[in-house]
């Protein structure tokens, strides 16, 4: 029975939890908790896969899904240039003729059909090489065979029996280096790719003891192995890009010809991307930190294994100026990108 003066029922007390705290406090807790677990961002899920040229990987699902493209498109290329042979004959592209401008002929001493055939495989190469054909377009066009052929056929053997068991301070510089050139590759880190990396290296710096070996050649001659397959035809490959390909004493004791690179491409960036150039200056950035791997390594180390070779293509054809074309690309890539994501955080 209720007294007249409280008419009302009594109110209960809201159930509480074995610690004394509202059960519907302590929902709303668990629910606070639920959301806060929900909103944090979820490590993206990674996926093992492996390149063009056999490089292990683990990359996000969208990375995974752009090394698919570069699959993908690397197969179409093939079927453009199996196209072209079809057309103009298996080999077409290895008469000296062809590629005469990279020995220096003068394009109006060419006939019409020659400089067709020769406009046709720049085209070519610049939209990039079928792995396949990679040994016999890149010896072809860089001299490589040339060099070659004005040598002894045993030159390779003789030079290595000649130099077995010999010690200098390149072949010390050279066993250091063996292990940190691409760790991560099931090839070149294997006994038998080691071993073929440093015969290479050895043969190359008894061959032209002025540059001898210098940091940077490890991963260069690891890349030419994994597209040449054959470790002669690397060797000479190496040989025609240092001496022959790349700007003179690149590869020098004194670095001469790299740091002739830096002054060339500082003021590059001056005179294409000023903007930049003036905000690199304004925060001390000395670009000189990110390029002289870049030019030393010929990318190797900075991107991907199949738009490394793809710089490579036009390298070995067109001569080393592209190197300073895709250096300015990354910085303008990066500079247009670092304005997008300021322009989002700051709109």
């Amino acid at each position: 029975m209720y007294s007249a003066l409280n008419t009302e029922p009594p109110v209960e007390p809201p159930p509480t939890t074995a610690w004394g705290v509202e059960r519907g406090e302590m929902q709303d807790r668990i629910d606070t908790k639920r959301n806060v677990r929900s909103s944090r961002p979820r490590k993206p899920t990674k996926v093992k896969m492996q390149d063009v040229y056999s490089f292990n990987l683990e990359v996000s699902r969208e990375e995974a899904s752009i090394i698919h493209q570069v699959k993908e498109r690397v197969k179409e290329q093939g079927r453009v240039w199996w196209a072209m042979e079809a057309k103009n004959g298996a080999g077409w592209y290895l008469q000296p003729e062809i590629f005469a401008q990279a020995e220096g002929y003068f394009v109006s001493s060419l006939s019409l059909v020659t400089m067709t055939s020769t406009l046709q495989l720049k085209k070519l190469i610049r939209s990039g090489i079928p792995p396949l054909l990679r040994p016999r377009v890149w010896s072809a066009v860089s001299g490589a065979n040339k060099r070659r052929s004005s040598a002894p056929e045993s030159y390779y053997s003789d030079l290595l029996a000649a130099v077995e068991g010999r010690e200098t301070p390149a072949t010390r510089q050279i066993d250091h280096d063996l292990g940190r050139t691409f760790p991560t590759h099931p090839w070149i880190d294997s006994a038998d790719g080691r071993a073929a990396l440093r015969r290479i290296l050895v043969a190359y710096s008894f061959r032209d003891s002025r540059v001898g070996y210098c940091q940077g050649m490890n991963f260069v001659a690891a890349m030419l192995l994994l597209v040449m397959k054959k470790e002669e035809d690397a060797f000479w490959m190496l040989a025609v890009l240092v001496e022959n390909v790349l700007f003179d004493d690149c590869y020098s004791e004194n670095l001469y010809g790299c740091h002739v690179e830096q002054r060339v491409f500082k003021d590059l960036l001056r005179k294409k991307l000023p903007r930049l150039a003036v905000r690199l200056e304004e925060i001390e950035f000395d670009v000189s930190l990110v390029t002289t791997e870049w030019f030393l390594c010929l990318f190797a180390k900075s991107l991907p294994s199949e738009t490394t070779m793809r710089v490579w293509d036009v390298l070995f054809n067109e001569g080393a100026s592209i190197l300073f074309i895709v250096a300015l690309a990354i910085f303008k890539y990066a500079d247009e990108r670092g304005r997008i994501i300021c322009g989002k955080a700051c709109g």
